[in-house]
């Protein structure tokens, strides 16, 4: 009964964050986010064995999962960002210093531009439903010309009392003239899940 909740858990946070997933190729995410839902729900100290759940177990546990095994989100970007949820207004938040991409980006090979996303999401896992936004970076030159200020803020339902998660991914194309070619079909992209708050 719990793995049958952690496999229908993680298919509707990976639909919830769907819209940054469409550039994400990954042949494990779901087993992966399974793995991971399970230890979520053995977290959950409240229920008795075989219903035990995500909204009583310790969704914070799923902080730095990475959607892409090929493409972790730590080890391709290793500019400095902070990010913030707020609960009482809704609003999440990240913001990226100016950085230089060629120095603070490991690209794969090709790579001419790229872009950062971010994406947040409030989960209610028991009626299996969800709200949704993302925002994203213009296509910018992996170059040695530094970065504006990147700062992006998410709005969501303000007070909620459902789980929230914020992830943060990036996108790497190839401009073959003047048309932009995303590279490998994603299966570099990463994207990872960079802050929790598991709800009240």
């Amino acid at each position: 009964m719990e793995f049958g909740r952690a496999g229908k858990a993680g298919k509707i946070l990976r639909a919830a964050l769907r819209p940054l997933l469409t550039n994400v190729k990954s042949t494990t995410m779901a087993s992966r986010m399974t793995q991971i839902m399970m230890k979520v729900i053995q977290a959950d100290t409240v229920s008795q064995r075989g219903l035990r759940n995500v909204i009583d177990g310790e969704a914070e546990l799923l902080t730095g999962f990475d959607f892409n095994e090929l493409g972790a989100l730590a080890t391709t970007m290793h500019a400095p960002y902070t990010a913030s949820i707020n609960r009482v207004t809704g609003e999440m938040s990240v913001t990226i210093d100016p950085f230089v991409p060629l120095d603070m980006i490991t690209a794969p090979q090709g790579t001419t531009h790229f872009k950062i996303t971010s994406g947040g999401a409030e989960v209610d896992f028991e009626q299996e439903a969800f709200t949704n936004a993302q925002e994203s970076t213009a296509v910018l030159p992996h170059s040695a010309a530094a970065t504006s200020l990147i700062t992006h803020t998410i709005s969501l339902p303000a007070n909620s009392t459902k789980p929230l998660f914020l992830a943060l991914g990036i996108e790497f194309y190839q401009d073959i003239n003047g048309s932009m070619y995303a590279l490998k079909n994603g299966s570099y992209n990463p994207l990872g899940i960079i802050k929790v708050d598991g709800g009240v």
